[in-house]
């Protein structure tokens, strides 16, 4: 690949040298991913998107810091930023430490008590390449059911992936989120947690890589991470020591994916329709 004039010059004047190196890393569904190395033996990891929506590297940036300023959950420190790139610490390949998931239990619990009082965040981001708005709300379920479920279900009509039919039946559900969900603060969450988001750190620890952070249900959460076939019981049996769950919270999990499959729908297409359809009906 071609190092911008930008970062280069940005590695130079910070001490960092020249890159020697670049090595194209997998795994990355939206970015390109690469091991920069430079002549003075620093490695980077850098994310770069030939046609990247405004601000979407910015945005994750701003995640990426509001997730470390907690100092609870390790997450990869931001170097530079840029519209088209992301200069990010690299974490070299290592084995999961014994009580990983323990540990991202316990960290994820201590994320989650991070509250603000409103929910939102201090700007809008994306979950993949979908914007996601995040106006600053007190009021959870409307913010849940105007920014993230009609949100998603407005752009999957549009895309012609949905009828009328399905989003007047989002509308009942949403009307219906005060009776379906308790009442919850609004925490810090990761906001796109599934497996593929989810790294081996420093001496095997866990760490969280990009994020949609905002301020929202916990729940919602715990509810992403067993979207994809779900992590160990013992990251759940960790969390809940930490920060205890009402007993029906499972109950509620579809309803909150019901986003995520939203966002799937219109970033890849019909194949999880069936799946959108599916949820709606266990609420209507």
């Amino acid at each position: 690949m071609i190092i911008s004039d930008g970062l280069a010059n940005w590695l130079t004047s910070h001490g960092f040298g020249t890159v020697t190196s670049t090595v194209a890393v997998g795994g990355g569904s939206i970015s390109d991913s690469y091991l920069l190395e430079t002549s003075r033996g620093h490695s980077f990891f850098l994310k770069t998107h030939e046609n990247s929506p405004d601000g979407m590297y910015f945005s994750e940036g701003a995640g990426l810091k509001a997730l470390a300023a907690t100092m609870v959950i390790c997450v990869p420190s931001v170097y530079t930023v840029d519209d088209d790139y992301l200069l990010l610490e690299y974490f070299p390949p290592t084995e999961k430490q014994a009580d990983y998931w323990q540990t991202l239990g316990t960290q994820l619990a201590l994320l989650h008590q991070n509250q603000a009082t409103q929910f939102g965040f201090e700007i809008d981001n994306f979950c993949g390449l979908t914007p996601q708005p995040n106006p600053q709300m007190d009021n959870g379920y409307d913010f849940f059911a105007e920014h993230r479920l009609l949100y998603q279900a407005r752009i999957a009509y549009d895309k012609k992936l949905i009828k009328g039919s399905l989003i007047d039946s989002l509308e009942r559900i949403c009307h219906r989120l005060p009776d379906l969900i308790p009442e919850q603060p609004p925490s810090l969450i990761h906001g796109d947690l599934w497996s593929g988001n989810l790294f081996v750190g420093p001496e095997g620890q866990p760490a969280l890589i990009d994020p949609a952070t905002y301020y929202g249900w916990a729940e919602a959460e715990l509810a992403m991470t067993t979207l994809f076939g779900g992590f160990d019981n013992a990251f759940y049996q960790s969390y809940i020591e930490t920060n205890p769950l009402e007993n029906d919270w499972k109950q509620r999990l579809p309803l909150y994916n019901l986003y995520h499959l939203l966002n799937h729908l219109n970033l890849f297409g019909s194949g999880y329709l069936a799946q959108v359809q599916a949820t709606i009906r266990m609420y209507t």
